[in-house]
């Protein structure tokens, strides 16, 4: 039966006997299928398969290498030159040295978490690139499957670093009113949101049943009904809330001759969830044809007030980014910075961008070869320093987080459930009540876990 995998964070513990890796015993062995356990407990398996997806394992596991990348963050000796007996032209074992080395480096990005909850010393990569990072370094490249997935995890960590050098050149607090701009541009409307919420379960309350009404009566129906709580509620700004579910395709359209249309909600959309996610998913889509590029945690503060929506935002991002989207994703990176004048000569990294870009990122892509797999490698080595280099020298970002509208109002998960946090002193949550209260100056935190999300979404939009 399979084992449940491990958090993410959790990457230098052996997820069968959650010891933490050495390089005597529990030396880390990763296989093809991007797992990794700990050499003693692979000895033990009764068969040969991974314990957490049930994939064979085909190799002789004395042949597979100890992941190096890993055995560093312990404390580990790794050799310079680690004979691999798989590899037997002297031309590939120098590929395979060369993409070793390349993950090695990078992840030493990782060794923040490494030392400890309690550790202050701060990880200059954000969680989406430490978590797409720590897929990377599980790779057994020795393994064909290894070598695919590797080449997938280098085009995803490139394709994150891209977003992430968009998002240092755009001016945050610029960023949300260029949103509704171009919502705004389309004929369509955010209200806020609590304004927003009461709406969408107005046109759902109308609706679920599978009533058909024409757009008139629907806007009113939910102008009436809102009027008592918003009295700003007007038949404008609710008409383009409709309009937004219709660009979102939400409706069935009945057309009549010469009377209004009839507009049924589709029966995909018919609950309150199905229906948000098809509306927060036309959003995005119009922020990405408007070229912004923005985080999941701004999308929480933005469309919900709060925090708790990242994972939310975060997949309807990942759904819509297409095969298309890192190339294009590279075009506008290179607007910004002629924008800007480039003076951190971020363009020196354009071809190692449309290298990573043209991987195919398909599962059933063709293996690569070993030299492909150290181009591929070097080249998200390069952009992922480049990107470092950025943050560390030329980000106004970067120099001062409490310029931050959010900083330090929320308490940090990581500190409540373990006691401790990874980010230290660099953390942009409060890790007390006392900076949790200094957040908002000369304003009395109420300790009622309800009272403080309204406080917080009033400072976000106000």
């Amino acid at each position: 039966m399979p084992v449940q995998a491990p958090q993410w964070t959790e990457f230098l513990l052996c997820p069968i006997c959650t010891q933490t890796f050495e390089e005597t015993v529990r030396r880390p062995i990763s296989l093809g299928c991007g797992h990794t356990v700990c050499k003693m407990c692979l000895n033990k398996l009764h068969r040969k398969a991974c314990p957490f997806d049930q994939t064979a394992i085909s190799t002789d596991i004395e042949q597979l290498p100890v992941n190096t990348a890993l055995l560093q963050l312990v404390g580990g000796q790794v050799p310079k030159v680690q004979p691999v007996a798989l590899i037997t032209s002297p031309e590939d074992s120098q590929h395979y040295e060369e993409a070793r080395q390349c993950v090695e480096e990078l992840a030493l990005y990782l060794k923040p978490l490494s030392v400890g909850l309690s550790s202050t010393a701060q990880s200059m990569l954000s969680r989406p690139m430490q978590r797409k990072l720590v897929t990377l370094v599980h790779c057994q490249l020795v393994e064909e499957e290894g070598r695919v997935r590797a080449m997938r995890a280098a085009r995803s960590l490139g394709e994150r670093t891209v977003t992430e050098l968009i998002l240092q050149h755009q001016n945050p607090q610029q960023l949300s009113s260029n949103l509704w701009a171009a919502v705004r541009a389309r004929g369509c409307q955010f209200l806020g949101p609590a304004m927003q919420e009461e709406a969408l379960k107005l046109v759902l309350l109308a609706l679920e049943d599978g009533s058909a009404l024409s757009r008139k009566v629907l806007v009113l129906f939910v102008v009436q009904r809102l009027e008592p709580r918003f009295p700003q509620a007007s038949k404008t700004s609710i008409g383009h809330v409709v309009q937004l579910l219709y660009r979102a395709s939400c409706f069935k359209v009945t057309k009549r001759d010469e009377d209004s249309s009839l507009m049924q909600l589709k029966e995909e959309f018919r609950t309150y969830e199905a229906l948000r996610r098809e509306h927060d998913s036309q959003i995005v889509q119009i922020a990405m044809e408007g070229g912004l590029r923005i985080a999941p945690d701004q999308w929480s503060s933005l469309l919900y007030g709060d925090q708790s929506h990242k994972s939310h935002m975060q997949s309807i991002i990942d759904k819509l980014q297409t095969p298309a989207s890192f190339a294009q994703s590279v075009q506008e990176l290179t607007i910004a910075l002629q924008r800007t004048g480039d003076p951190a000569n971020l363009n020196r990294l354009r071809p190692h961008l449309e290298l990573l870009a043209n991987i195919d990122p398909s599962p059933d892509a063709p293996p690569p070869t070993w030299e492909q797999l150290e181009k591929g490698l070097v080249a998200v080595k390069t952009v992922v320093h480049g990107l470092v280099d950025f943050i560390q020298n030329h980000s106004k970002k970067g120099a001062d987080p409490q310029q931050h509208s959010k900083y330090k109002t929320y308490m940090c998960r990581d500190m409540k459930q373990k006691g401790g946090c990874p980010r230290g002193a660099s953390c942009t949550f409060a890790h007390s009540q006392e900076e949790l209260e200094n957040s908002l100056p000369g304003v009395p935190v109420p300790r009622d876990h309800h009272l403080m999300c309204e406080y917080r979404c009033l400072y976000a939009f106000n």
